[in-house]
């Protein structure tokens, strides 16, 4: 981390939206577990929570609310869910249907990490991403693999999220 970064992350407040996509905890089968985890985790991280959403594993809304957090100042975005490779798990492609650019090295250093947990981090489709000007991060549903991917990426949010809000940096 580059001088001017360390400095970004103690002077600068990054707001945070967090949205869990889930068919089932949307429709209220069970209890959301990801949201108030990555919530914490934020809270810890002094990061403070701007908005909060859950969805179902339906495309147009998971854009629809990341345009949404945007717009209400959420300099970045957390996703929890919908990163697999079952038939509803679209959060991926909705990301990338939106996106200005993909940050390719989130996504792998997630699943590097992830793969000394469990050898199904091979089949993660997590990612980073930024929409608009913000940087929305897709994480896995498993509230404990959400925060510790959250984890392995956290030293390079501060900085990303300055680019992504057009930031002047020296770096």
């Amino acid at each position: 981390m580059c001088a001017w970064s360390k400095r970004l992350s103690n002077k600068m407040q990054i707001q945070v939206g967090i949205i869990t996509i889930s068919d089932r905890a949307s429709s209220g089968e069970y209890d959301d577990l990801g949201g108030p985890a990555l919530k914490e985790a934020a809270r810890k991280a002094g990061w403070q929570v701007l908005s909060e959403a859950l969805v179902p594993d339906d495309a147009v809304r998971i854009q629809e609310t990341i345009r949404s957090f945007s717009k209400q100042g959420c300099g970045l975005i957390l996703t929890t869910g919908g990163t697999g490779v079952g038939a509803r798990d679209v959060t991926p492609e909705a990301i990338r249907a939106i996106m200005r650019v993909e940050i390719p090295g989130f996504g792998e250093a997630m699943r590097v990490q992830s793969m000394k947990i469990t050898p199904n981090a091979i089949l993660s489709r997590s990612l980073a991403a930024i929409v608009d000007f913000s940087v929305v991060i897709a994480l896995p549903g498993k509230p404990s693999g959400a925060v510790e991917c959250l984890g392995f990426v956290s030293g390079a949010i501060p900085h990303a999220v300055a680019l992504a809000q057009r930031v002047p940096t020296s770096c």
